[in-house]
């Protein structure tokens, strides 16, 4: 039997933000996600970036390098997760410092020790943080679920591309509320 766990990838206000062409629906569908997982005993994980003070980790990082000092460090308020999306206390978050919600964080660690092993996955963006962590999961053998509405991404072809093409070969591709049904 497998033990899943739904995570929650860069819903963080600034990263909402930028993505302005993003559905009104979105953060709720999300939420039911969520909901859904808490009504179901799945623990609910959070992977947010997440910088020191003078960001010494995003310094070598074309992408994370160029943004404004301080963005993503304690203090930025761009930095916290969306407020309809806000963890319980107990839930855990763990901070990243690249795009893969593995990498630069102890996700692993809190995953493995919480004995699941099937990811379900949600986040902005589906070509970013989505693809990642699905690739390093799969290396790590876990089990994957992606909820493609529960994912997006700037460019709507490109997430009908990995969501429809690419995702399959390694994960389930379904939506919240046919994910949430089969919780019940």
């Amino acid at each position: 039997m497998t033990r899943p766990a739904l995570l929650v990838m860069d819903l963080q206000k600034a990263i909402v933000d930028l993505l302005p062409g993003l559905d009104a629906g979105f953060t709720t569908r999300v939420a039911r996600a969520v909901a859904a997982a808490r009504g179901a005993d799945v623990p609910v994980v959070y992977a947010v970036v997440g910088f020191r003070p003078g960001r010494p980790e995003a310094k070598s990082s074309p992408l994370f390098g160029a943004l404004p000092e301080g963005a993503f460090t304690d203090g930025d308020p761009g930095a916290e997760i969306h407020p309809g999306l806000a963890p319980r206390p107990g839930e855990p978050v763990v901070t990243k410092k690249r795009i893969s919600a593995f990498t630069g964080s102890d996700l692993n660690l809190v995953l493995r020790g919480a004995g699941v092993d099937h990811l379900v996955l949600t986040g902005l963006a589906t070509s970013g943080v989505v693809l990642s962590t699905l690739r390093q999961a799969a290396d790590l053998d876990y089990r994957l679920t992606v909820l493609a509405d529960g994912c997006a991404d700037h460019d709507a072809e490109v997430h009908r591309v990995l969501t429809e093409k690419v995702f399959p070969h390694q994960a389930e591709v379904t939506t919240v509320d046919a994910w949430a049904a089969g919780l019940g």
